[in-house]
């Protein structure tokens, strides 16, 4: 029997103010083995992936346990020798791409810097390496794709970027930190048939974070279940799907299959117009992203945009909200047309429509006070009195379901799913009329997830907020969009009610994302890699 590659046992990891943030947390991984850690958001599940590299956020410190990598316990070595094995031995897939890179670099440099420095390969040799992975990672026009510059590519392509990065020195071990999350469900297939396809032809172990059970069940071998740093559940991955044992695994396991099923959300009685985009053109230098678009948002309405990464979802948000230069087409909000420029639109404009954005990581300042961050649009936008804004900003930290004390904190202490919390209570500060989420749920487990839904859907009943919704999660699309539309290479190729979208006949493309949409089990992953087989057949 295989001896245990990384061997973590009574792991114990704290913040400096002695908050305890992993407690007496064991586990072995076995070379070729997948280990799944799934919890709801602050469980620890990013905290353990940081620490099996001995490594720990700012403000935090391991205190407890020891880690080892081939019988060699990392606390032991050197700062020197922690740096040799960190991507020579044992890499890390963060879960935000965008903060990983340096925007001053080529993503090619990036990913050919690791294997050079640790002296595995030419630079030559790690190039022809790099360009095989873009290939395998289905990245668009790999022989130049790493001439781009980590702005220039969607947040999908630039996580597939990331995943080559790590995999450039062929480790022994991968921690892969939601390594799907930006991903459309096409994307993702071929990302974790990739992942599968590694792990077996180099033996590769792998610790896989995430909050959806249907993603781990397509590669884990084992799943433990962490809440509150602690374990909860660990058994095999049919086992925990199936028939888990503890209260929360159940919870976690019966709201994602709830996830699955069709609940259409009821459209307002009459459309009122509130956001208007007709033939809009956005472009990039000389890249047409958003091409000949029309859409409609009304009031009270929630509208969704499907489709795969670089797609032109996210390039069509920033259209509307002045970030990406228009080139053609109007854009009109509330009966009046809009500046193309966001710097030309008046205060109350950029007040009534808001954006939370996919990565949070990115999306907030890492010096200022989560109380600061919320604050800054009541005071900017009202002109509040600084006793008021607290006041203010403490009930939106209640409804994003984090406590009141933590406005005092900075964001780098939050998970990435309370991390997006904050975006949300900073885009709700403003009270608007319409808000633009980009895949706002993403790095959120699936039960936080549904209460951030809930409150959005609150919000609109209560205030009649309007929402357009990016997402590449079409079970979160089939529950609360009223509208859908597909995009694809940048134009609406299909678009209705919601309940029509999802209901034959089909847009081929959108038959295509359904059937990507990973189920609860398994096997199923297997059983679509053999459908689409026979099919070429």
């Amino acid at each position: 029997m295989a001896k245990a590659i990384l061997k973590i046992t009574n792991l114990r990891v704290e913040s400096i103010n002695g908050t305890v943030l992993v407690e007496n947390t064991s586990l072995e991984l076995k070379p070729g083995e997948v280990l799944g850690l799934i919890g709801e958001s602050g469980a620890g599940k990013s905290t353990i992936g940081l620490a099996s590299m001995f490594y720990a956020r700012a403000g935090c410190r391991i205190t407890g346990g020891t880690i080892e990598i081939d019988g060699q316990s990392i606390g032991d070595l050197s700062a020197d020798g922690r740096r040799d094995l960190r991507g020579k031995r044992i890499a890390y897939i963060a879960q935000s791409a965008a903060a990983s890179f340096n925007p001053a670099h080529t993503i090619l440099d990036q990913v050919c810097e690791m294997p050079v420095i640790h002296g595995l390969m030419t630079r030559a040799e790690a190039k022809a390496w790099a360009l095989e992975l873009f290939k395998a990672l289905d990245l668009p026009k790999p022989e130049t794709f790493g001439n781009r510059y980590p702005h220039e590519v969607s947040g999908g392509q630039l996580q597939r970027a990331m995943t080559a990065m790590a995999m450039s020195c062929k480790p022994a071990i991968l921690v892969f930190d939601e390594p799907t999350t930006a991903l459309d469900v096409t994307t993702q297939i071929e990302v974790l048939v990739l992942i599968k396809k590694l792990i077996r032809d180099f033996n590769t172990a792998a610790l896989y974070i995430t909050h959806d059970l249907a993603v781990v069940a397509q590669v884990a071998d084992r799943i433990m279940v962490l809440r509150h740093g602690k374990m909860m559940e660990l058994g095999d991955a049919k086992q925990i799907l199936t028939a888990p044992t503890t209260e929360y695994a159940r919870a976690l396991v019966t709201e994602r299959a709830a996830s699955d099923k069709l609940s259409v959300a009821v459209a307002p009685a009459k459309r009122q117009p509130l956001l208007d985009v007709q033939n809009a053109m956005g472009v990039y230098h000389k890249f047409v992203a958003v091409n000949n678009v029309s859409i409609s948002v009304a009031q009270g309405e929630t509208v969704a945009v499907v489709g795969e990464s670089g797609s032109g979802k996210s390039s069509l948000a920033r259209l509307i909200i002045g970030l990406l230069p228009r080139k053609a087409g109007t854009v009109t909000f509330g009966g009046r047309e809009l500046s193309p420029a966001l710097k030309q639109r008046s205060k109350d404009d950029l007040r009534r429509i808001q954006f939370i954005y996919q990565q949070p990581d990115v999306a907030l300042n890492p010096r200022q006070t989560i109380g600061n961050v919320i604050g800054r649009p009541i005071e900017f936008y009202f002109g509040t009195p600084r006793a008021e804004v607290k006041q203010r900003v403490a009930k939106l930290l209640t409804q994003v379901g984090l406590p009141e004390d933590y406005a005092k904190r900075l964001t780098t202490a939050l998970s990435g799913g309370q991390k997006q919390r904050i975006c949300i209570a900073r885009a709700l500060a403003a009270e608007p009329d319409l808000i633009i989420c980009d895949e706002p749920t993403s790095a959120l487990d699936q039960l936080v997830a549904e209460d951030i839904l809930k409150l959005l859907k609150k919000l609109q009943d209560d205030l009649g907020v309007s929402y357009l919704f990016i997402t590449h999660d079409l079970g979160i699309v089939r529950r609360i969009a009223h509208r859908t539309a597909v995009m694809l290479r940048g134009q609406i190729v299909a678009e209705g009610t919601t309940p029509q979208i999802f209901a034959p006949p089909y847009h081929p493309y959108t038959e295509r994302l359904i059937s990507s949409v990973p189920e609860m089990r398994v096997d199923w992953l297997d059983e679509v890699l053999a459908r689409r087989r026979r099919a070429q057949v």
